[in-house]
């Protein structure tokens, strides 16, 4: 029996395919894993520091929050964003405690809001809102520890 060339083509296509979306739900789940366990480190460091810790946290935390968005997970996504919001403000509130790293916690906020903002433009009309208010957030904060390290 001969196999066609378009079929085969197909065949050699789909494959990959099927074991790239195998290892995405694998490796989605291994970042849930990996932020709970970030979380957990972040509550039990010491104060000076927890503001990297937590910035650390944050920026995984948007990636899956982004990762929601594209499966379609609004509802879930919704309640990474207020997590996101809630590490943010103790963020906020550790820059108090002689922080180290604080450039580079700068430097990675800057980022995680970049990559925000990309994920706001992409986002459905109802899923907005909610990434516009961590986004506000965010940028508050990132101000915040720029202002930090100048003072430094």
């Amino acid at each position: 029996m001969r196999t066609s060339p378009v079929l085969l083509a197909l065949s050699l296509l789909l494959v990959p395919s099927l074991t790239l979306a195998a290892r995405t739900a694998d490796n989605r789940a291994l970042d849930l894993q990996t932020i709970s366990e970030m979380e957990s480190r972040a509550q039990q460091a010491e104060p000076r520091n927890q503001c990297f810790l937590y910035t650390e946290l944050v920026h995984d935390m948007t990636e899956v929050a982004a990762q929601q968005l594209d499966a379609g997970q609004s509802d879930q996504a919704a309640v990474t964003l207020r997590k996101i919001q809630h590490y943010a403000d103790l963020i906020a509130v550790n820059l108090a405690n002689n922080t180290r790293k604080l450039k580079n916690s700068e430097l990675l906020m800057a980022r995680t809001t970049q990559r925000l903002n990309n994920i706001l433009h992409a986002a459905s009309p109802d899923d907005r809102p909610v990434i516009q208010y961590t986004l506000k957030r965010l940028n508050r904060v990132q101000t915040q520890l720029l202002m930090a390290v100048f003072r430094q």
